[in-house]
Formats: structure tokens, C-alpha cells, sequence
């Protein structure tokens, strides 16, 4: 029987999953933040110069005139928030996974597995809204802030502290099933391309990358509705004061754009999802392994420096009875 030392290792600790969940998050955001920018553009209704954006690359070609950095904008405040929301994130999936799936027969795993993605996103929400707020305002055309802290205040300032959560019920209600399609499909995958349970980066990789383009394609009105409540504009609601909550944000999102207006930057969004989700699991799985594996073997040395001292004890004390 060949010996796999990924599945012999026992279930990693809590401090274990966050540490590599917030690498995880890190690593995840870090790569394709220039395209996270470029879709909040493509789905935002804020009046640009030059008319609307024609596509991925015409975004891009205007944010690189506007500056070679413009494309990182707000980096820094995802990158706070990533952190703490993906250790948050992974930590709650992993130990409500551990607890139900001995409960339920293999037929139903999914159950389990959509349910600990769904009370994830909750507490991964609670961090992220706030810092995507300041973010995707970062982002846009135009932007009057010049810093994450120059935004908070300002937007503390004239809007109080209910509007960095004002997008939060509708981020949840895009989430909850973004994240249980994930989940689900990513479980499924791997069910498919690591039959034999192996820690197998290339098996990681590809589950994660198919999980993240489905469950994006399937809930990008619900982004279009959360971008626009974050970087809604009063000129191009015709003066009207701010919205708040999915449903004013939908009645929004038609009134401006119809039927196609939610699906604007689908695209972006798909691309954006398919690297990042497949680096998140990847990134995640592999440090979940090595750190691990470095504390089983730094507890079996300490293990077996105890066994040697209490041998020498053993010895010394039967030299002493012995002389």
C-alpha cells in the first residue's frame, strides 16, 4: 500500500486554517486586483468621459492613461481586509465541515458543504463590506479620495457610519449562493480530479478555477447591484438622494441599464474569478499542508527529546540504585 503523507497528516488546527486562509486571501486578491478594477468600472453607471466602456480592454487602455498605477488603486484596503475576512472565511467552513459530515450519509456531503459555505460568507461579509466600500470607491473614474483613510473619512464624514455597510444585505444575498455553488463544485471537482485524496496542486488549481467561474457567472446581478450601491452617484440617479438595499438597487440598476444592464461586466467578472479562485485554494491548500506537516514534525521531535530524557532519567536512576 503506497503511503500518502497528505492524508496521514491529522486535520490541520484552527490557527493552522487562518494563517493559511489569510495568505490564501492575500495571495487571491493580490494577482488580479488590476481586474477586479477594470470590472467595478464595466458595471459601475457613473457618467465617464468618452462614453461608456466598450470592453476589457478599452477599460484598461483609460485607466493606464489616467496613470501606470491607476489599475491598483485601493490595493492596500483590500489587502487589510483579505486578510482577517479569508482566516475568518476558511476557519468557520473547515470546523462546521468537521462537525456535519460525520452526521449526514455521502449522498447528502453538498448539503453540508453549501451550508458551512453559506455561514462563512456571513462572518467573511462582516469584514469585507466595509473595505470594498472604500475600495471600489478607490477604483473608480475620477475618484476624489487620496488615500483609504482621506475616503473613510470623507465618506464617514457626509454619509455616517451606515453607509459602509449599506451594501451589506445585498453582498450576503450574493455571496451566500456564490459561495455554496463554490463550495459545492469545488468539492465536486475534486471528487473528479483527486479521486485518491493526494495533495495534488494541479487537481486544486482546476476545481478551484471551474468552481469560481460558474458560481461568478450565476451571481453577477447581484454584483451589479452591490457595485452600484457602493460607487452610486447622485448625477446619475438624476439627483435623487442614495439608495440603499437590493431591491432599490435593482429597481436602479434597470432604470439605468434594463435587462443587460445586469450582467454589465459579467465578463471581467468571470475572468477575474476563474485565476483568483484557483490561487485561493492553491495557495490555501499548500500552506494548510506544509504548515502542518512543520508542526507534526516539530511535535514528533519533541516527542522523541522526551522519550530520550526520560530514558536517561531511567538509566541514571538505576546506575544510582545499581552503586
Amino acid at each position: 500500500m503506497e503511503f500518502d503523507e497528505y492524508e496521514s497528516l491529522p486535520k490541520a488546527s484552527m490557527s493552522t486554517v487562518m494563517m493559511a486562509g489569510a495568505l490564501a486571501g492575500a495571495s487571491e486578491h493580490s494577482v488580479m486586483y488590476p481586474l477586479d478594477s477594470i470590472k467595478t468600472r464595466m458595471q459601475s453607471f457613473n457618467p465617464v468621459p468618452g462614453g461608456k466602456y466598450t470592453g476589457i480592454s478599452d477599460v484598461f487602455r483609460r485607466m493606464l492613461s489616467e496613470g501606470l498605477l491607476r489599475p491598483m488603486r485601493g490595493f492596500s484596503t483590500v489587502l487589510l481586509g483579505a486578510g482577517p475576512a479569508h482566516a475568518l472565511y476558511f476557519s468557520c467552513y473547515e470546523k462546521l465541515k468537521d462537525i456535519s459530515l460525520p452526521l449526514v450519509s455521502k449522498n447528502h456531503q453538498y448539503i453540508v458543504h453549501g451550508s458551512a459555505g453559506v455561514f462563512a460568507t456571513l462572518l467573511h461579509d462582516g469584514i469585507m463590506t466595509p473595505a470594498d466600500l472604500v475600495k471600489q470607491r478607490m477604483q473608480m473614474h475620477g475618484s476624489p479620495y487620496s488615500s483609504t483613510w482621506d475616503c473613510v473619512r470623507k465618506t464617514f464624514k457626509a454619509e455616517g457610519s451606515r453607509a459602509f455597510y449599506r451594501s451589506y444585505t445585498t453582498q450576503a444575498t450574493m455571496n451566500v449562493p456564490f459561495q455554496s455553488i463554490h463550495f459545492i463544485i469545488y468539492e465536486f471537482m475534486q471528487k473528479v480530479t483527486n479521486k485518491k485524496k493526494k495533495y495534488k496542486p494541479s487537481a486544486h488549481v482546476v476545481s478551484g478555477g471551474v468552481a469560481g467561474a460558474i458560481a461568478a457567472a450565476v451571481t453577477t446581478p447581484f454584483d451589479v447591484c452591490k457595485t452600484f450601491l457602493n460607487t452610486q452617484d447622485r448625477s446619475a440617479l438624476m439627483g435623487k438622494p442614495f439608495v440603499s438595499g437590493l431591491i432599490k438597487a435593482a429597481k436602479s440598476v434597470y432604470m439605468l441599464g434594463g435587462l443587460k444592464g445586469f450582467f454589465q461586466g459579467m465578463s471581467a467578472r468571470v475572468l477575474y474569478q476563474i485565476p483568483a479562485t484557483a490561487i485561493s485554494w492553491s495557495v490555501y491548500e499548500f500552506f494548510k499542508y506544509f504548515i502542518n506537516k512543520h508542526e507534526i514534525e516539530l511535535q514528533r521531535k519533541a516527542e522523541n527529546f522526551i522519550e530520550t530524557v526520560e530514558d536517561l532519567s531511567v538509566d541514571i536512576k538505576t546506575v544510582k540504585e545499581k552503586y
